[in-house]
């Protein structure tokens, strides 16, 4: 009888998603890391896990302020890590591995032009409807396929901040001050050497190359 109630028990659990941590999340996909698990020296600042974004809320498909990565993306950043430290550098990263719901809740958001909440911080110079035709948000995400990164150096200064959809945070804006300028260049230089590939339009977005495997994935990080 003890063993029918715990069954019973077990299967109210599991409907009801009263299951532990442990088992309701299942973790990384197969191929993916936790960034953690491999470079715990950078710092994860996970933007859309928070209000701290563009939205103004957290992003569907953020359960958990976790960068996930292919693995050999976070491989590449480990040595981009190693050889930052060597320069005095400490990387922080602002999104990895982003699931195909949150780009659709970009979208959304883009067309709402009733919300204009966040303008003055992250698009003050442009109209909402612009941001897409601009490229600084993309349809069809590279970061869906776990092989793109946002990031910078901590506590530098890049001349703006992450995710200012104007035409300043483009890679080469000459109009920026001479710091922000050598840190652009600095982190450009370190991510080409070890095979990525910078958006130009913005500094903090750049794509490891060569995986032609990679599939777009809606799995929620958590």
């Amino acid at each position: 009888m003890k063993v029918i109630r715990h069954a019973v028990l077990s299967l109210k659990a599991f409907c009801s998603g009263a299951l532990p941590a442990a088992v309701r999340r299942a973790g990384p996909p197969p191929g993916f890391v936790r960034l953690a698990d491999v470079v715990p020296a950078i710092v994860q600042d996970m933007r859309y896990a928070g209000k701290e974004n563009f939205t103004g809320r957290p992003v569907p498909g953020y359960r958990a302020p976790q960068c996930w990565l292919r693995r050999e993306v976070a491989d590449a950043l480990a040595v981009v890590a190693k050889e930052a430290e060597v320069l005095g550098l400490r990387l922080v990263v602002y999104d990895c591995y982003r699931p195909q719901r949150a780009t659709r809740a970009f979208m959304d958001w883009a067309g709402d032009e009733a919300d204009q909440a966040t303008k003055a911080a992250y698009y003050p110079r442009i109209a909402k409807n612009e941001i897409f035709a601009q490229g600084y948000i993309a349809k069809a995400s590279m970061h869906s396929l776990g092989i793109a990164v946002d990031l910078a150096f901590l506590d530098k200064d890049f001349g703006t901040p992450f995710d200012l959809f104007d035409a300043a945070s483009a890679t080469d804006y000459p109009d920026i001050a001479p710091e922000a300028r050598k840190n652009r260049d600095a982190l450009f230089a370190l991510m080409i050497k070890h095979g990525f590939e910078n958006l130009p339009q913005e500094w903090w977005h750049f794509s490891f190359k060569g995986l032609d495997d990679a599939k777009p994935l809606d799995v929620e990080i958590g």
